[in-house]
């Protein structure tokens, strides 16, 4: 188990590292994570939901994501609560308090995921959440320590030296846990180092003499191109300079699925800048409305911010707009919420597209595919371009006249049932179809599109096999990782267990 000091101090990265040196090992291995808490989800496909860091470590593990390895999923709704998840369903809205004193119940369903996945190979990498020295959280813990004495797995305790202060981190967090915890702990690792490890080293050994557990690791900082586990990503504070076609993606308080455009990012001659304020938005090529959690409450930050009329003046100077959906749902006339599943009532969109959207508890889950259709606009250059994703929200969308479905898609469930999606209307474009750019064709006919409005010839922008491109990210990292691990102490670790 790969437990960390603090949020963000790379325990994802890690277990998707280890899954991938186990997997070249010959292992048959698996993620997971109890509980995550993550606006960044996915569907499967048999339409259950899932946390998108599990996708991305089943990915580096080199096999389909299941819901299995994420039982829990909380996705929070404001400061105080979540929408909780349950083996890939809805089980409801839930406040911070009412699910602390409800969790030990869904102690049955993590053990029922946990047995299943570990009948099916032969080593599990689960993943802590947060840090396991909470100790006003200890009581029924079902993530960290709680996790690690369910499934008798071994841990290796992770600090993030970038941020400052590992040593108090790593020695802090020993010093807070119970000594049948501490116990538990076989081995830390130093993450995200930059310099002369020689200059660490005395820093090491008192740390291994303080907390009598080794160092099995320091791992370098690596810039490499995997999805993040959600709004702690660094990505959104880049200071990217503009490219040959530059793509702004406004960042919502409640941003959701922000990885739905990391294809851009792998683009040589693009850029894709994450916007919060109206001054930094400038004049790109497009603007992109993400996915959001609530979109009423984000739409209204949006107007707050003088976000909202920076984007229609691109708009209506001819700029691509372009929404997936919470994004898209902005776009329409009106938005409705009469059983108050957001922040209930009801209030103008943006008005870029003629249409309606209404709120309702029932929650679209189904991975889809089909192709885009001519809608002689903007982006018309994507006109057949063949397209797959999930679609995942809460609300139906009506179009009126003056605009025309984006796409025809077909569900991957039995019934396969065809259907219309998203809309377009000259220069503004939305979808519900989150996923539609990582198709290598999708991504290069926005940027030839872009490029031809400007009048430059981006045929010298190579397009990305974003699923290949990822298995090379995943391969530089099991190599950084094989470098700066013992990973000969990790798997004796292994052999050991907690016996």
């Amino acid at each position: 188990m790969i437990q960390g000091t603090m949020s963000n101090a790379g325990k994802s990265l890690l277990a998707a590292g280890l899954c991938r040196i186990f997997r070249q090992d010959g292992y048959r291995v698996a993620p997971f994570k109890s509980q995550n808490m993550a606006l960044n989800s996915f569907i499967t496909r048999e339409g259950l939901e899932m946390g998108r860091a599990q996708v991305m470590q089943a990915e580096a593990a080199g096999i389909a994501p299941s819901v299995l390895m994420n039982p829990i999923l909380l996705k929070p709704t404001n400061d105080t609560g979540s929408q909780v998840i349950v083996n890939g369903e809805v089980l409801g809205n839930m406040s911070a308090r009412d699910y602390f004193a409800y969790k030990h119940k869904l102690i049955p369903d993590i053990r029922k995921a946990y047995d299943t996945l570990a009948a099916e190979n032969d080593i599990i990498v689960i993943e802590g959440a947060g840090s396991p020295a909470e100790i006003n959280l200890k009581k029924d813990d079902i993530v960290n320590m709680g996790m690690a004495k369910m499934a008798k797995a071994p841990v290796l305790l992770v600090g993030d030296i970038d941020r400052g202060g590992v040593f108090a981190q790593l020695a802090g967090t020993v010093m807070l846990l119970s000594e049948e915890e501490k116990k538990m702990v076989r081995g830390l690792i130093i993450n995200k180092f930059r310099g002369d490890k020689t200059i660490l080293d005395p820093g090491v050994e008192m740390l291994e003499e303080l907390c009598h557990i080794p160092v099995v690791g320091v791992a370098p900082y690596l810039d490499i191109q995997v999805e993040d586990e959600d709004s702690l990503t660094e990505r959104f504070d880049r200071n990217q300079e503009v490219g040959v076609i530059d793509i702004a993606m406004i960042r919502l308080p409640r941003i959701s699925n922000f990885t739905d455009f990391n294809p851009f990012e792998s683009m040589p001659g693009v850029s894709l800048r994450y916007v919060h304020r109206a001054s930094d938005l400038k004049d790109p090529d497009m603007v992109i409305l993400p996915g959001t959690k609530n979109t009423m409450e984000d739409l209204q930050w949006l107007r707050e911010s003088g976000l909202e009329a920076s984007v229609l003046k691109l708009a209506a100077r001819g700029t691509v707009i372009f929404g997936v959906c919470g994004g898209y749902q902005m776009l329409g006339n009106t938005l409705s919420d009469p059983e108050g599943v957001e922040a209930g009532g009801s209030m103008r969109g943006m008005g870029l597209l003629p249409m309606d959207t209404v709120f309702s508890p029932r929650k679209t889950r189904t991975r889809v595919h089909g192709h885009i259709l001519d809608d002689g606009g903007a982006l018309c250059d994507l006109s057949g371009t063949e397209l797959e994703g999930y679609e995942i929200h809460m609300g139906v969308t009506t179009l009126g006249s003056g605009a025309v479905p984006l796409a025809r898609i077909r569900d991957y469930a039995a019934t396969c049932q065809e259907k219309l999606d998203g809309a377009c209307r000259d220069n503004i474009y939305g979808t519900y179809v989150h996923g539609i750019f990582d198709r290598e064709e999708v991504a290069k006919a926005v940027v030839r599109a872009l490029g031809k409005r400007k009048g430059i010839d981006t045929e010298s922008i190579t397009g990305v096999d974003f699923a290949q491109f990822k298995e090379t990210q995943y391969d530089i990292l099991a190599a950084a990782l094989r470098e700066h691990l013992d990973m000969k102490k990790i798997y004796e670790i292994l052999e050991e267990g907690l016996s």
